[in-house]
């Protein structure tokens, strides 16, 4: 009875000690909660957590520093991978690392996060793709699907106005500064532990000084999409996983 005693406690689910005690400010089925819990987890378990450094810039995740004990920069709109540019090379064995969404990093972010990109800064962009601006009323952003509805485009996204979604982890993949781009999701158990390993990595290889890594997570935003939870899933399952197919799209020893 003591051993079997022994394995229920080893089995109890604890809250990482890096997420704090804060309620989080998302909706009920939002994606990044999970994603937060994630980098918690990788940054405890690589034992970082006095090494890490988070820059995050305007959108949802914005207060990503208020549930995530480490270190934290703020930038403005657009501007994460400039700052973290600035702090890693100003500190170069921190891990540093930007927490941006679809409307941050592909729209007025770009040219920040191409040229990061192409310089190989040795920094870890972890990419937030839901394809909408969801903090500020579900417009439609860079990613948005051709065909979704939003609030900017009610009878949905039209190529011949405001042409295709924006793929950016493919251009990623083809400049030679990055060293690893992978396309994840946290939808379900399965892809959770495929998530956790390539965030892993995704913080390893710059830290390895191999240059730039790029993480992107495929995500819901079920209130911008105007869905409960489990039909957010089952849309991003059935529409958002064709146009951006999850897995490696490099990896580079």
């Amino acid at each position: 009875m003591a051993e079997v005693e022994k394995i229920k406690e080893n089995l109890v689910y604890a809250k990482n000690r890096l997420l704090t005690n804060e309620v989080m400010h998302y909706c009920p089925g939002c994606s990044h909660g999970t994603i937060h819990k994630l980098i918690a987890e990788v940054i405890d378990e690589m034992g970082m957590e006095d090494k890490a450094v988070g820059i995050s810039p305007v959108g949802c995740g914005v207060l990503a520093y208020n549930y995530i004990d480490c270190d934290w920069a703020e930038s403005a709109h657009g501007r994460a991978c400039a700052v973290a540019t600035g702090i890693k090379r100003m500190a170069p064995d921190k891990m540093v690392f930007t927490y941006q969404g679809d409307g941050d990093l592909a729209a007025i972010g770009t040219g920040e996060t191409i040229h990061a990109c192409n310089r190989g800064e040795n920094i870890t962009i972890i990419y937030i793709n839901n394809a909408i601006y969801g903090m500020t009323g579900g417009q439609m952003s860079p990613t948005t699907l051709v065909g979704q509805r939003t609030a900017t485009t009610p009878q949905g996204r039209d190529v011949n106005l405001h042409g295709y979604p924006f793929k950016i982890s493919e251009m990623a993949a083809m400049l030679d500064g990055t060293c690893y781009v992978t396309r994840q999701a946290v939808n379900s158990p399965a892809n959770v532990r495929k998530a956790k390993k390539a965030l892993r990595k995704a913080f390893e290889k710059p830290m390895k000084g191999q240059g730039l890594a790029l993480i992107e997570f495929v995500s819901t935003c079920n209130s911008g999409w105007k869905m409960s939870p489990v039909a957010a899933n089952q849309w991003m399952e059935e529409n958002m996983f064709p146009e951006y197919p999850l897995g490696d799209l490099k990896e580079r020893e």
